[in-house]
């Protein structure tokens, strides 16, 4: 048993329930077929001795026959909810994970691949806990049963199968590593070809743009190709497998019927004894060889499983104080009106990066000030705003807010005190009121369009077909760039915060609508706390203190 499938025993209750329940309803079915066997060879045998089927037998036959047909429902009912409930519950965990997980290290991973993993990767897990887990439970239960009957009606015909039994698990376990190994590289391409055929959709404006889609579109051909052979010598190798097993198991059986039939010929054995060994004997080697087909479609699931758990087990930095000291909970959040920021000797490393993003860095913003940083691309000034977000743990160091450490806040607590508009701001698929109702979603449709007032955001929000009710597209598709970025200070204006973080507000926007974000970033920041990354020098005469970042350190030299 792999790792993946002890994980998923011990830590889902339902698949431990399900595994319980399939051993009781293999153990009835069990006993059930050792009857069907019984009152089948009685009738049998009472027929060809010339006398006629007994109604009691009859009936008792019938009813066999149905408990068994209702047994085998109630195992695919149960089978099914179980998956169902199993998969529902390891979607909660990635998801409230992936909730967990810091937004820089969310971003740089592949999107594709995640919803890969989360959609059709989970779906893959039903073949194991419908298939193989059912199997297996009547694999444990099933032969010892069969046997024990045998071995109390016809010794030897129970010994050549306790004999050869063992030969199936043999074989399937040789031709199951093989294809476990190939069915976790057909995962891995599936989730590549995912993730890379998401990027390329998302990516398709500017892939045309450059004239590159056609070349794309041979990649994916390419990636899909390759998929497809994967999956193509899985299941070659699965079709071997399954004709191994059958022909050992078949083999098996004859080595039974074949003695049985020359005893029977031989006088040594009565008709009812006889039809009871052949009609039992397959079904000994029935559940492993189910078990073999069952294992060949659950390999896909245990390899996913095997991907979520590595998800679910990646390391989350724990927030400490300097020198480690674990931090309490429950710490109040200090108000962000009165309380200033300082950085205290902070150092951020990157894991892609050889040089910190920030080294041994102090400031301080004192409330209600307006500090503008500024300084080339990578020095580390959106590392720092990603600091005072909770985004970024230091490496060394702490921030703190009024003299507590930012480690020890709550921070959703945290950042209902903080308003960030990035440097590309994300608009979802929804409505233009929806978007900047994100700043705070109880607001009423005025205190919207009031925002959007305040954001110079009204005029062309107004002229939009259905106006704030106009829906968006992916990423605010439709909408100018500066357009996406006053929607995102309608979004500010709207969460009245009391500190505001803004990443080069005025970034990639023509003279225009640069003049209109300034004009509404600097009545956005007038009476709050405000830290401004600036390339352009619009929003410098709106700073009290302008910084210079270099190389991940203060320059003080241009400290003003």
């Amino acid at each position: 048993m792999k790792p993946a499938e002890r994980r998923l025993r011990r830590e889902l209750p339902v698949v431990r329930r399900h595994l319980a329940t399939s051993t009781g309803l293999a153990l009835l079915g069990a006993g059930l077929v050792v009857g069907q066997a019984a009152l089948l060879a009685g009738l049998l045998a009472d027929g060809f001795a010339g006398h006629g089927p007994h109604p009691t037998a009859l009936a008792a036959l019938a009813a066999v026959l149905t408990l068994r047909a209702l047994l085998t429902w109630a195992r695919g009912t149960l089978a099914q909810r179980a998956a169902a409930e199993a998969k529902r519950a390891l979607r909660e965990r990635l998801a409230a994970r992936l909730r967990r997980t810091g937004p820089r290290r969310l971003a740089a991973q592949r999107h594709g691949g995640t919803a890969t993993l989360l959609t059709r990767g989970l779906d893959a897990l039903d073949p194991y806990l419908t298939g193989y887990l059912p199997t297996m439970a009547a694999t444990a239960v099933v032969p010892p049963v069969v046997v024990g009957w045998l071995f109390g009606t016809d010794w030897t015909s129970a010994l050549i199968i306790v004999i050869t039994l063992p030969l199936i698990p043999v074989f399937g376990a040789l031709v199951g590593m093989h294809t476990a190994r190939r069915t976790a590289r057909q995962w891995r391409l599936l989730a590549r070809l995912g993730g890379h055929f998401l990027d390329v959709v998302a990516g398709l404006p500017t892939l045309r743009a450059f004239g590159r889609e056609h070349h794309q579109s041979g990649v994916v051909r390419e990636m899909a190709d390759a998929h497809r052979r994967a999956t193509m010598r899985t299941l070659r190798v699965a079709f071997l497998s399954s004709l191994v097993l059958e022909t050992v198991a078949t083999l098996s059986v004859a080595l039974v019927a074949v003695p049985v039939g020359l005893r029977l010929l031989a006088g040594e054995l009565d008709l009812r004894t006889a039809l009871v060994v052949l009609f039992l004997a397959p079904e000994a080697y029935l559940p492993l060889r189910a078990a073999g087909a069952a294992f060949h479609d659950s390999a896909e699931g245990v390899a996913v499983a095997e991907r979520v758990f590595a998800v679910l087990d990646e390391e989350e930095p724990a927030p400490t104080r300097a020198g480690g000291a674990p931090v309490p909970d429950g710490t109040p959040v200090p108000d962000g009106r009165t309380a200033p920021l300082r950085l205290d000797g902070v150092t951020v490393h990157h894991p892609d990066r050889a040089a910190p993003a920030l080294d041994a860095v102090s400031l301080t913003v004192h409330p209600g000030e307006h500090l503008a940083l500024v300084g080339p691309s990578g020095a580390g000034k959106s590392t720092l705003l990603a600091l005072l977000l909770g985004f970024t743990t230091p490496d060394a160091g702490r921030v703190l807010v009024g003299g507590t450490d930012l480690a020890a806040l709550d921070p959703d607590a945290w950042l209902t005190q903080v308003a960030w508009v990035p440097q590309r701001p994300h608009l979802f698929a929804a409505s233009v009121a929806d978007n900047i109702r994100l700043g705070r979603p109880d607001a009423s449709d005025a205190e919207v369009r009031a925002a959007a007032r305040a954001a110079c955001a009204d005029g062309f929000t107004e002229a939009l077909p259905q106006g704030y009710r106009t829906v968006l597209g992916e990423h605010g598709a439709g909408l100018s760039a500066g357009q996406r970025q006053r929607i995102a200070l309608a979004r500010a204006f709207l969460k009245d915060a009391p500190i505001l973080l803004l990443d080069e507000p005025t970034a990639h926007l023509d003279p225009e609508s640069e003049a209109a974000v300034t004009r509404a970033t600097a009545d956005l920041m007038r009476g709050r706390t405000a830290i401004v990354v600036a390339h352009r020098r619009s929003l410098l005469p709106h700073a009290d203190r302008i910084v210079t970042v270099r190389a991940g350190v203060l320059d003080p030299l241009v400290l003003s």
